[in-house]
């Protein structure tokens, strides 16, 4: 019997999919880079689509608006949470004593790496997603954007948490534990983007959220073992 978690195991996508998801990243890059340089404001869905080298109609095709093409860049960081969480869990299930165990640290060990980056590819997201959520705050659209970026990848969590914890676990417990999470990520990074501090290090995203998980799930049954000290990025 397989010891992966339910939810730990994204499906395979087809050529069509990957090919899709890349017109939507490069899409997503160019609204990115247009925002940052003139503002939502200053940007047209036509600016778009000409700097990321598509014909407006296929813009229209995945995009309701300018703001909604950022949603891709914005959620990368998500999937790739998700993904090392489960990953964290399962290496980590052999020292498990029951259903849960093991869930906080987990949860910490994975919020840090996903919000350390390792290359250069992953610092400039964390530059993008800082200039996005400082233009996010004089744009409402943009924010709303943000906001249904952070719920969905809750809602994604659920099944994550759901399989780690365990048959057993209290639905509502799941769902507190996963809201608590994606709130500590989304609290760190809106933080962070007010300050010109690093990607790395004291202040960084990684800290910020490690320290707002820690305070947000001290209440938590799922989530009220003891983490012990240093086992992720700390305050």
């Amino acid at each position: 019997m397989s010891t992966k978690p339910e939810g730990a195991t994204p499906p395979t996508r087809t050529l069509t999919e990957r090919r899709k998801a890349a017109t939507q990243l490069d899409i997503a890059r160019a609204a990115a880079e247009l925002f940052t340089e003139h503002g939502p404001d200053g940007t047209t869905a036509e600016d778009i689509a000409l700097r990321a080298g598509v014909a407006l109609r296929t813009f229209y095709r995945y995009f309701r608006s300018k703001q909604d093409a950022v949603a891709p860049l914005l959620a990368g960081g998500g999937d790739r949470w998700r993904e090392l969480l489960a990953a964290t869990a399962t290496a980590g299930a052999g020292g498990a004593s029951g259903p849960g165990a093991g869930l906080p640290e987990a949860l910490e060990r994975s919020i840090a790496a996903s919000l350390t980056p390792v290359d250069p590819a992953a610092e400039e997201g964390l530059r993008w997603t800082r200039g996005l959520l400082r233009a996010a705050a004089e744009d409402p659209a943009l924010r709303a954007v943000w906001y249904r970026v952070n719920q969905e990848s809750e809602e994604r969590l659920r099944e994550v948490v759901a399989g780690l914890a365990g048959p057993g676990a209290d639905p509502l417990e799941v769902r507190l534990a996963a809201a608590a999470a994606t709130d500590a990520i989304r609290i760190a990074l809106e933080s962070w983007a007010e300050t010109d501090a690093p990607v790395r290090g004291e202040g960084a995203p990684a800290e910020l959220a490690v320290r707002c998980l820690r305070e947000l799930m001290g209440g938590m049954r799922l989530l009220n073992q003891d983490v012990s000290e240093g086992s992720a990025t700390g305050p």
